[in-house]
């Protein structure tokens, strides 16, 4: 079975990002040479997804323009003959078709996936959130392993997950393993999620790290599901109702050499960008020295 969908939801607010995110998408900002976006898409496309839904809203347009093939700038970046901005253009030759779709308010990450019905019909299909860079290795292995994982299981649901300080469990979803003595394997099936649980009633210490592959049967589950008191409908209770229902559940562990960086807040967005920044092929050694320098005069 081949999994060549993926929804990438992107119509959050961000408004703890503000007053950056007034007038332009948070997934838009840039880390590095790149806006956060960009990551996501070239990960998906390097697994082989042939076609990308984003879901949208308001202020949105901006990530329509960037993946839509611009050729005044395909031209300058031939005849300047600058190999860096024809790399950093190359997501324009990706064999991949965008498709985009409106979240009229937002509602909810479980809104968000019910928009992507239509778009899925019967098909498995990846899930990756637009505000959230996976990075080392390569790009394509986490999916990768998650998509494997899906697949031999024949779960309705595979998430990936890392495992977090133990102050920080209150700001995720946190999955509780079905075999306490598997959580120590690289791939192992839960039988609970919980939405940002309190710090002395987290079920394990393994977060979900913003990729997921899901089969059709989570619409059956989202349509099931009770939004929050606030309105918005989670999609860490859909993965609840989907256990409820007696489907299968897996998760898949980051590797070491793989972190998630997310743009949720400031201060993730400036360690995202300082780790990218320092570590530029053409920039990164000039960075360096400018912060020891920087370091030295506090």
């Amino acid at each position: 079975m081949s999994v060549e969908k993926a929804v990438i939801p992107v119509a959050g607010l961000g408004t703890r990002l503000l007053p950056a995110t007034k007038s332009q998408p948070k997934e838009m900002l840039p880390v590095g040479r790149k806006p956060v976006v960009q990551y996501v898409v070239e990960e998906l496309a390097e697994q082989g997804m042939k076609k990308i839904l984003f879901v949208t809203g308001s202020k949105k347009r901006s990530i329509e323009d960037h993946f839509d093939w611009d050729p005044e700038f395909s031209k300058w970046a031939a005849e300047s003959g600058d190999k860096g901005s024809q790399k950093l253009l190359s997501y324009e030759e990706m064999e991949v078709s965008f498709f985009y779709t409106r979240q009229s308010s937002p509602k909810g990450l479980g809104d968000a996936v019910r928009q992507a019905e239509d778009f899925v019909v019967n098909d498995p299909f990846v899930v990756a959130l637009g505000d959230s860079i996976i990075k080392g290795g390569t790009h394509a292995s986490l999916i990768g392993r998650l998509i494997d994982s899906h697949v031999k299981h024949q779960s309705s649901c595979t998430i990936a997950v890392a495992q977090v300080d133990e102050e920080l469990v209150e700001h995720y979803g946190v999955v509780r393993p079905k075999n306490t003595q598997n959580m120590r394997q690289n791939d192992f099936e839960i039988d609970d999620i919980v939405e940002k649980p309190p710090r002395d009633q987290a079920p394990s210490r393994y977060a979900v790290a913003a990729r997921y592959v899901f089969s059709p049967v989570v619409f059956e589950a989202i349509r099931r599901t009770p939004p929050e008191p606030g309105g918005e409908l989670e999609l860490t209770d859909a993965i609840r109702v989907l256990l409820k229902m007696g489907h299968r559940v897996r998760c898949v562990k980051l590797r070491k050499d793989e972190k998630r960086y997310s743009v949720g807040t400031y201060e993730e967005y400036f360690k995202a960008f300082m780790d990218f920044a320092l570590e530029d092929e053409r920039y990164g050694y000039i960075i360096r020295q400018y912060l020891q320098r920087k370091l030295r005069e506090i």
